[in-house]
């Protein structure tokens, strides 16, 4: 049972995801203030206190406290029954209020987004656009939040940048727009040799898990988009889709016209009852691999940078997305002059 003490203590957890690192106990109270949340600086100290003493914070001299890779861990931990079962349920919640309409080319989109500091970004701006162009990327768009602007429940803290890719999820609200259900069974990694998809080396179905499957790889330093972007081979993220049999010729349709807009992301569409990669379908179904929407933000763990991402953060209209080869122009813009060359 969860006490009182036990829902502060994660809160501060939580908040310390969000503050820009050392966050001071003012900088705590106040978060948690605008959350709505009736406690006092002092409450805040004593709590941090206890949390220092037990690992999962640390103080950085006088200037406030992060969470260290046990803080991380605990507060993992202390949100995954409140996760059971949400994905898939928040998957159908996004697919049915996204907007998007394909024609006109208007509405929202659901996206992935991640923070990171300005630096991290710019030092693997050329990797990030690689991924894009392999066609490792769901499509050709991405954008960039500003300090301050929200997604979803999520507000970019101050000295970060919010990295936004479009989800693969937008794919099953613009197929249910045309009557065409979508089964999302799970995310995978996809196993790349000679930039040709081979098969799934590991998978996690979407029902009761609660987390993201592309965020655990990413996590656990599975995947292997340096590979992939240098000579082909490598581990990527995909996601696997069951649509209607009869509905596949209408499918193969909309993910052409789906490209030329640049939200391009089957990586295959099956015949019916057809196994893909050596993944069976069920009857009456044919089955559909898509590239994750995570993928860009991948390599820049791969490359040693700690980075917070959260799939499905929430919606964004369509035209607040750019091509990803004005990334780096974009990036210059928000910053402070640094590398990007």
């Amino acid at each position: 049972m969860t006490t009182k003490r036990d829902r502060k203590r994660r809160l501060i957890l939580e908040a310390l995801t969000t503050l820009t690192p050392p966050a001071s106990t003012a900088a705590i109270c106040a978060e948690l203030n605008s959350r709505g949340v009736d406690v006092s600086e002092r409450t805040i100290r004593d709590y941090v206190s206890k949390l220092r003493e037990d690992g999962l914070t640390e103080a950085i001299g006088r200037k406030g406290h992060k969470l260290t890779k046990d803080g991380h861990k605990e507060l993992d931990a202390s949100t995954a029954l409140d996760r059971v079962g949400f994905l898939s349920a928040k998957i159908d919640k996004m697919t049915y209020q996204m907007s998007f309409d394909i024609t006109n080319r208007r509405g929202t989109v659901v996206v992935n987004t991640s923070l990171l500091y300005p630096e991290q970004l710019a030092s693997c701006a050329d990797e990030i656009c690689k991924v894009f162009e392999k066609g490792y990327a769901m499509g050709h768009l991405m954008t960039l939040l500003e300090p301050g602007e929200s997604i979803g429940p999520y507000t970019i803290p101050e000295g970060m940048v919010g990295f936004c890719t479009v989800c693969s999820i937008t794919l099953n609200g613009v197929l249910l727009k045309y009557g065409i259900p979508t089964r999302s069974r799970f995310g995978g990694l996809l196993e790349l040799k000679g930039g040709k998809a081979t098969r799934f080396l590991e998978i996690i179905t979407y029902d009761g898990t609660s987390i993201d499957p592309l965020e655990v790889f990413i996590r656990s330093g599975m995947t292997n988009y340096l590979g992939a972007i240098r000579d082909g081979n490598g581990c990527i993220g995909a996601s696997f889709r069951e649509i209607p049999a009869d509905s596949r010729e209408t499918v193969v349709l909309l993910a052409e016209k789906l490209d030329r807009i640049g939200l391009g992301a089957f990586m295959e569409i099956g015949r019916p009852r057809l196994p893909i990669y050596g993944i069976p379908v069920g009857e009456g179904h044919a089955g559909a691999v898509v590239v994750g929407g995570l993928n860009p933000i991948s390599i820049v763990e791969e490359i040693g940078n700690r980075v917070v991402s959260r799939a499905m953060s929430g919606l964004l209209e369509y035209n607040r997305l750019f091509h990803y080869s004005e990334f780096k122009d974009r990036l210059r813009g928000l910053l402070v002059p640094t590398a990007i060359e």
